[in-house]
């Protein structure tokens, strides 16, 4: 039978996806990746693997379809919905527009879906023979960590739903509408990881996975797919320095503290350790880890300026091709273990319009991790953040002696980091300061660095914290707010 046809000979509007090009394939339509943002020196420096290595096998399972996932012939595609399966977003719609009123009536057996879930009923007057329903879910920037962990579920039960009944294709939509306001680029990363991880570990019986999408959705997934899925050695090289730090656990999913660590270096006795804190500890430590090496060649560069054999541009060309160096490494790694602490996060915007970065200082168990790898993650996460002005929050709220970063970690950190770091910082906004932590700040900022003590302000209480940013634009941990509403009262504006 001709392609697009049905049995009477009409053409068909449905889409028959043995059609569709195969992600793959559409490397020859295209040409490789673009690398016009990486230097050829940074390309070269790489030696790395990659952590969605290439594989054809599993790029020729890919299809990316613009258009109308209702009309996919797959074996299922997936409708988003509400909890009640009684939304009426776009993709909803079409779906139920096609495949007739029995769905409806099929839905109401159902009882409903939680936000994760995913359940299957028949396709009725669909291509599909089935539909596989979930739940996104809806998004807040405080409640991003519960948010990604939703959204892995969702596409992580559509597959495993689709591999339980041997089905051979997949139709998958974009699963959070906009009305849930999860945005679109941060979905798509945990969609195509999840999907990928799949694929490796449980995809054999696995025929297609058909991303279907809308004209507006089409370039964040054309971006994005390269990274997960690259289509050559090259593109695998090229898209390397672009992965996002926290690429999940061996099947995709998000790394969640609690699920992951419970540190304490004297159990039932943080509190104590906030107040007890020794002065003499923070000034001063020599550094035991890998950055001690890096002082000296910083102090090497300072010395042949002042004796004239390197001008201040050699310096500062040489210092750019070394960050670049730890921010391709960066990239490269697994730095899974250290996002799931939650140390360092990006939350909403300040009262002027500033990305938000929060540091949880509680969540540093500085003697028990790799402190190279932390170096390496705030590269990462950083990088992209500090190319327009930010602020900083730290809350340093019940820390102990284990969760405190020597000056010398710092120092080599401020040295590091390139030019847009510092340049870039309008705030640092140091919440439930210590008079010892006080002090250190105060011994630092004057002697070790230069152009940070202005921008820091020590904030006693979260009501302080909110005049600049407001309660809904900062995800703020329990144990910070309980704290502070032990210590000054309840907080008014925090609406808790």
């Amino acid at each position: 039978m001709p392609e697009g046809m049905d049995p009477l000979g009409t053409r068909s509007q449905f889409v028959d996806v043995q059609t569709l090009a195969t992600w793959q394939e559409m490397l020859g339509e295209e040409g490789q990746q673009s690398s016009q943002d990486l230097s050829d020196s940074l390309l070269s420096q790489q030696s790395f693997p990659s952590p969605f290595p290439f594989r054809p096998d599993i790029n020729r399972k890919i299809v990316l379809f613009t258009g109308d996932v209702a009309l996919l012939g797959c074996t299922a595609i997936t409708n988003t919905s509400n909890e009640l399966l009684t939304d009426k977003n776009p993709v909803s719609s079409r779906i139920h527009h096609l495949a007739g009123p029995e769905l409806r009536d099929e839905l109401v057996k159902l009882k409903g879906c939680r936000t994760g879930e995913a359940k299957l009923t028949k396709g009725f007057n669909l291509a599909a023979r089935f539909i596989i329903h979930t739940v996104g879910p809806k998004y807040k920037a405080k409640y991003r960590t519960a948010a990604e962990s939703s959204l892995y579920s969702c596409y992580r039960n559509i597959l495993q739903l689709a591999s339980e009944q041997s089905m051979a294709s997949v139709g998958l939509c974009v699963v959070s509408t906009a009305k849930r306001g999860y945005p679109l680029e941060d979905a798509t990363h945990i969609a195509f990881r999840t999907v990928r991880r799949f694929l490796e570990k449980h995809g054999s019986s696995m025929e297609a996975v058909v991303f279907a999408v809308s004209d507006a959705e089409e370039p964040v997934y054309k971006k994005l797919l390269p990274l997960y899925y690259p289509r050559s050695d090259q593109e695998e090289r090229a898209c390397l320095p672009l992965i996002p730090a926290n690429i999940g656990n061996s099947e995709g999913e998000p790394v969640v503290p609690e699920r992951r660590i419970r540190i304490a270096e004297k159990p039932g006795s943080l509190e104590n350790d906030y107040e007890e804190d020794n002065l003499d500890s923070d000034l001063g430590q020599v550094g035991n880890h890998a950055f001690a090496r890096m002082e000296g060649d910083v102090d090497k560069q300072r010395k042949l300026i002042l004796q004239g054999h390197m001008s201040e541009a050699a310096v500062q060309k040489q210092h750019q091709r070394n960050y670049n160096r730890w921010l391709c490494r960066a990239r490269a790694e697994d730095l899974s273990d250290i996002a799931a602490l939650k140390a360092l996060y990006q939350t909403g915007v300040d009262m002027w319009g500033r990305t938000v970065m929060v540091v949880v200082g509680r969540n540093i168990p500085v003697t028990l991790i790799d402190i190279e790898k932390v170096l390496l993650y705030f590269i990462h996460v950083m990088d992209h953040i500090t190319v327009k002005e930010y602020v900083m929050v730290y809350f340093h709220t019940l820390t102990g002696e284990h969760n405190h970063l020597d000056s010398d970690f710092l120092k080599n950190l401020y040295d590091i980091v390139d030019a847009k770091f510092k340049k870039n910082l309008k705030a640092f906004y140091f919440v439930h300061p210590t008079f010892r932590s006080k002090v250190s700040t105060w011994f630092f900022t004057t002697f070790s660095v230069s152009g940070v003590k202005e921008k820091v302000r020590y904030l006693d209480s979260l009501q302080q914290l909110f005049t600049c940013i407001k309660p809904e634009q900062i995800d703020i941990p329990p144990f910070v707010l309980e704290h502070d509403a032990r210590v000054n009262g309840p907080c008014l504006s925090s609406g808790l």
